[in-house]
């Protein structure tokens, strides 16, 4: 597919069908300095049946159809499997393309290059693990920086590419590229830096001032004042308004979902990706039941999951812990109480009458490891079941968020209204 747009903030024209099929990955057009348009592009064995392999064919000036027809022009095989996510440059005469293979958690970085885009191709592996922690250092993209000055000094480059933290989720990485040996050289040599200085930017660039409220990191804690989420919160599946919206009271509110499986069914789960290895996230809600069997709380997301939350039976609310091992592989949810509380609050009316608990849940984080506790007043924590191994999700970290479900539902739905959600790291 193709989209177009004069500015990258919209708008932007419908998509449109490149190619029609099954397989074809991780597209990546280049514009030859003679105006022809050339496609490369991977395979998944999942769609197709084969993998490892690159594609390239010619594309109309304009990016919209096939004018030719595709040609491998790199086969991994044994030494390279799983080639995939190329990207496709020209520099110094020669087609280049960067490529990872190897696979998510233990692969490695590819350049290839030759004097035509249907090649052949010679490579070389130009970043690897090495002696670092920094697992799988591959699938990112070439980036050439400006000039900083005008006094003749010259740009530099620099290599943005994935390190699989599994529960974590892919973390991004910014690597010094050396072109000197004619090969784009990755990092400390080949090996990933974990550290190093920030790129040089023009005296114009390095001025600019940062904008009101803009933080060095993604946005995590809310107090739901805003007619708008976040842009941290993603829900489960494609948002449909009966999930729930915000209020104009300050709280978001989450309707319970008739649920049948497990948590890995829900779509009305709303999450947010962790952003440290080791943090606190505290939350104040009121769920509100019309029956039994409805409920709602904090979850820790993957394909194994943890849940603490609060389910009415009765006349009380029973504090529960729900994990299910192998969620998305069609396992069991196992159920844990933990205590009997009180409602905090309760209709009087007739029609379809709810009661209310009032409460704060807290989730603590530290290297994967997830603990769980709840007070009734905000000061005092209790622990709340045994600490959760996170899992992550398939082709996704782990994420954390609020769930709010219901079962056999006979009556109106109930629903949970969280008033904040407060993130801080913790230090080791």
């Amino acid at each position: 597919m193709m989209v177009k747009a004069k500015d990258p903030a919209g708008e932007w024209s419908r998509p449109v069908c490149v190619i029609a099929g099954k397989g074809m990955i991780d597209p990546c057009p280049l514009w030859d300095s003679d105006g022809r348009c050339y496609l490369v592009n991977g395979w998944a064995n999942s769609r197709c049946g084969f993998n490892s392999v690159l594609t390239v064919r010619e594309l109309s000036q304009d990016g919209t159809r096939a004018i030719g027809q595709p040609k491998i022009v790199f086969d991994g095989g044994q030494v390279n499997h799983t080639t995939e996510g190329p990207k496709f440059y020209k520099r110094d005469g020669y087609y280049w393309i960067m490529c990872p293979a190897g696979g998510v958690a233990m692969g490695w970085q590819l350049a290839m290059r030759s004097k035509s885009p249907y090649g052949p191709y010679e490579w070389k592996k130009v970043m690897w693990q090495g002696k670092t922690d920094v697992n799988g250092p591959h699938q990112g993209a070439w980036v050439a920086s400006p000039s900083p000055s005008e006094g003749g000094e010259k740009g530099e480059d620099w290599f943005l590419h994935f390190n699989d933290k599994g529960a974590y989720g892919r973390v991004v990485y910014l690597q010094p590229v050396d072109w000197s040996s004619g090969w784009p050289m990755m990092g400390n040599n080949g090996e990933p830096y974990t550290k190093y200085r920030k790129p040089r930017v023009s005296a114009s660039a390095a001025s600019v001032p940062v904008p009101a409220g803009f933080s060095a990191g993604p946005q995590e804690s809310d107090e739901f004042n805003d007619a708008q989420l976040g842009l941290q919160w993603q829900w489960h599946a494609n948002y449909h308004q009966f999930y729930g919206m915000p209020t104009a009271d300050g709280v978001m509110r989450l309707y319970t979902y008739d649920l049948e499986g497990t948590l890995w069914d829900a779509p009305n789960l709303l999450l947010q990706k962790p952003t440290a290895p080791r943090f606190t996230a505290t939350a104040k809600v009121r769920l509100a039941s019309k029956e039994d069997n409805q409920y709602g709380g904090l979850v820790m997301m993957g394909r194994d999951y943890s849940a603490l939350v609060v389910q009415r039976q009765g006349d009380s609310f029973l504090l529960q812990r729900h994990t299910c091992i192998g969620a998305d592989e069609g396992q069991k949810e196992t159920q844990q109480t933990l205590a009997t509380l009180k409602p905090t609050d309760r209709d009087t009316i007739p029609y379809s009458p709810a009661i209310y608990l009032d409460l704060y849940l807290r989730m603590t984080v530290k290297d994967g490891i997830c603990h769980y506790s709840y007070s009734l007043d905000g000061k005092r924590f209790k622990d709340a079941g045994d600490p959760f191994t996170m899992k992550e999700g398939k082709w996704i970290g782990a994420k954390f968020g609020f769930v709010a479900e219901c079962r056999g539902r006979k009556a109106n739905r109930g629903w949970l209204d969280v008033d904040w959600i407060r993130v801080e790291k913790v230090k080791r």
